[in-house]
């Protein structure tokens, strides 16, 4: 029997999850100096789905691309959250993580839980 590798199990509470999905994009977000997107169902919908691939992978995959191998991605780390062009180039395809230069940049740098679950719940 071998112990599985690249699959997270469930987690008994995905709220839990998403608090702490939104708690590392508000600590990330304030330690580089970027901002989340101006509409707010942008960050809540990333962070969101973040969540859902921490969970589900054990890793918080970026949820805004294609992948043809969701675990293999994991394993190469490349797109885990913050990817390899957030941390060197501080580009976000997600538009979660935004400089204050950008176009779709807000002033926020904090979202509620309780945001992040209405929007969640809205689109279920």
């Amino acid at each position: 029997m071998t112990a599985p590798d690249s699959k997270a199990r469930p987690t008994a509470n995905p709220d839990k999850t998403l608090d702490v999905m939104r708690n590392f994009a508000q600590t990330y977000a304030k330690r580089t100096d970027t901002y989340f997107c101006v509409d707010p169902s942008v960050t809540a919908v990333v962070v969101e789905g973040l969540a859902r691939h921490k969970d589900e992978l054990g890793a918080p995959l970026c949820p805004c691309r294609h992948y043809e191998d969701k675990e293999a991605e994991v394993k190469q780390g490349f797109w885990n959250c913050p990817c390899v062009p957030m941390r060197e180039r501080k580009e976000c395809h997600c538009l979660l993580f935004l400089t204050p230069d950008h176009d779709f940049a807000g002033d926020k740098q904090e979202i509620s839980l309780e945001h992040l679950k209405q929007v969640r719940d809205s689109m279920g």
